[in-house]
């Protein structure tokens, strides 16, 4: 097994001792771990204060530059979590998923909780892919 830390630059700054993703080659294939992201640009700003469909939409966005940095797409994504400060914004939150997840299909989880780790921020997203080497 092979573990290699996936960083894309000019990427959002950490709060911490984290990866935004991890890529473990196991077998044939390699397992893609994307860290929950937030709606913060890359001087750790928050992004679309208040709009849950424009942070989902950001959040997917940088989703997807993770996945390239391992060589993955959204179609390689099998599961995906998405948590929610406001359920009553499911709809906006589910059509912006919807649009980005047309073809692949995830298995998928909507939560919601109480805040995210950055005030403002109202919608966190993780996946995991995986797709053959």
């Amino acid at each position: 097994m092979t573990k290699e830390f996936l960083n894309p630059p000019d990427f959002t700054k950490g709060m911490g001792v984290y990866s935004p993703g991890i890529k473990v080659s196991v077998g044939d294939s390699e397992l893609i771990f994307v860290t929950g992201q937030v709606a913060m640009d890359k001087d750790r700003k928050l992004v679309a204060p208040g709009n849950f469909g424009r942070q989902t939409e950001f959040i997917f966005e940088n989703i997807k530059q993770i996945l390239a940095e391992g060589g993955a797409t959204l179609e390689d994504v099998v599961k995906a979590t998405i948590f929610v400060t406001d359920m009553k914004k499911y709809g906006d939150v589910s059509a912006v998923r919807n649009k980005y997840f047309a073809t692949s299909k995830p298995a998928s989880t909507l939560v919601e909780i109480s805040r995210t780790v950055h005030d403002g921020c109202e919608v966190e997203i993780e996946v995991i892919a995986v797709k053959k080497n």
